[in-house]
């Protein structure tokens, strides 16, 4: 894998930075994104951002590859997804607690219409 996911000498590296590190700051952007009610794409801005800010990190303290499309792309599509379930996560919680007599959870990230809220 190393080469593929990372470039660091050690899995480690890339678990600290882009999985921890880079991975909270993309739930906290979704929670964020949801929480204020913004649509999707306006996450996908934010993370393209983070994303550059993960390589820089990696880059500042590490000595990775700064300008990198390769593990630019890989950086940022972790942090899309961990993001994206930060986002659904919490978009499933708002639509469950906010119109509870509509939706309740079917799940930890979905929803789904209650049975009474059908019936007329």
């Amino acid at each position: 894998m190393q080469g593929i996911l990372y470039e660091e000498p050690s899995i480690w590296l890339f678990l600290l930075i882009t999985v921890i590190m880079g991975g909270w700051g993309a739930w906290m952007t979704g929670r964020a994104i949801a929480i204020t009610w913004r649509p999707y794409w306006n996450l996908i801005l934010y993370l393209f951002i983070l994303g550059a800010a993960v390589r820089f990190i990696h880059f500042a303290l590490f000595g990775g590859t700064l300008l990198s499309v390769h593990y630019y792309a890989v950086d940022t599509i972790v942090m899309l997804i961990i993001g994206s379930l930060g986002f659904q996560y919490t978009r499933a919680r708002q639509m469950t607690t906010q119109y509870r007599w509509l939706y309740e959870r079917s799940g930890p990230f979905s929803w789904r219409e209650k049975a009474s809220a059908t019936k007329g």
